[in-house]
């Protein structure tokens, strides 16, 4: 399979892969600036040549899957000094992550809100975890990339998520919503954690949490009431809206950090005669 149709089915399914091209090449390489090579955590299509090469590029891409980067790479190969190749010439490889979710998202719920906010989550960067107790609530279409789980003990669900994940509790009980609240924050490691309801909620899930021994600095990561200030209304579309606003705004606040090191990168790598000029 060409290395743009496997990209192509690797969207399709949602899976992350990482792309790798020869963007410079300087004397004896074994392929051509322009190469390119698609690897998975389990697969990969086309070549940049083989040898060690590639087992280092393939070694390298799937510890940037392992860690779920979103940022390109650049690496530098001295085919003969570094890897014991016999071509001794040098060449640049680029890597860039394809289909890595921005957010590993668990919403609790399937009522109004959730129905409306579920597919806006799906259209973005995310991989969404859909929990509810009740199988009749969810929507007859499950929107393409999200995972409908059906479990009568959906508290048992925040231990199924990776560190680092996103929690979007909107239940149709309180008491089921307290209960996930304690559970997502005796984890600790959420990016985001959004609770559905009234700065009142909020009060009277603190004074609870507190007589659990929750600490202050950790209920104040607790977003409630969830979703952007600016976005008004009362429609489930939007506050699911506004809930998806903030989701965007939290996995984008470092987003362009890295341009500028990046670029520098790339300048030091590339002979001279490529670099731009003052």
């Amino acid at each position: 399979m060409s290395w743009i149709s496997a990209l192509a089915e690797l969207q399709e399914k949602g899976e992350a892969c990482v792309l790798v091209t020869i963007i410079e090449e300087r004397g004896s390489t074994p392929r051509n600036a322009g190469s390119k090579m698609v690897v998975t955590a389990e697969r990969i299509f086309e070549t940049i040549g083989g040898g060690h090469l590639e087992y280092k590029a393939m070694e390298m891409a799937r510890e940037m899957l392992a860690s779920r980067s979103q940022d390109t790479r650049l690496e530098r190969f001295s085919l003969g000094a570094s890897l014991g190749q016999c071509c001794g010439g040098a060449t640049v490889l680029l890597f860039e992550p394809m289909g890595q979710p921005q957010a590993q998202i668990a919403v609790f719920g399937a009522g109004h809100v959730g129905r409306a906010l579920v597919p806006l989550l799906a259209s973005l960067p995310c991989k969404v975890r859909w929990i509810d107790s009740r199988e009749n609530e969810f929507p007859e279409h499950i929107p393409a990339g999200v995972e409908k789980i059906v479990n009568d003990e959906v508290v048992d669900e925040v231990e199924n998520m990776p560190p680092g994940s996103y929690y979007i509790v909107m239940t149709h009980n309180h008491q089921l919503d307290l209960e996930l609240t304690a559970a997502i924050l005796k984890r600790g490691d959420f990016a985001y954690y959004g609770l559905i309801g009234s700065k009142t909620k909020r009060v009277k899930f603190e004074h609870r949490l507190r007589e659990r021994g929750f600490e202050e600095t950790l209920m104040a990561r607790m977003r409630c009431p969830m979703g952007l200030p600016e976005v008004k209304g009362k429609l489930p579309v939007e506050i699911a809206v506004s809930i998806a606003g903030e989701v965007i705004a939290t996995y984008n606040a470092s987003f362009g950090q890295d341009v500028k090191k990046g670029e520098s990168s790339v300048a030091k790598l590339l002979p001279a005669s490529r670099r731009t000029q003052p």
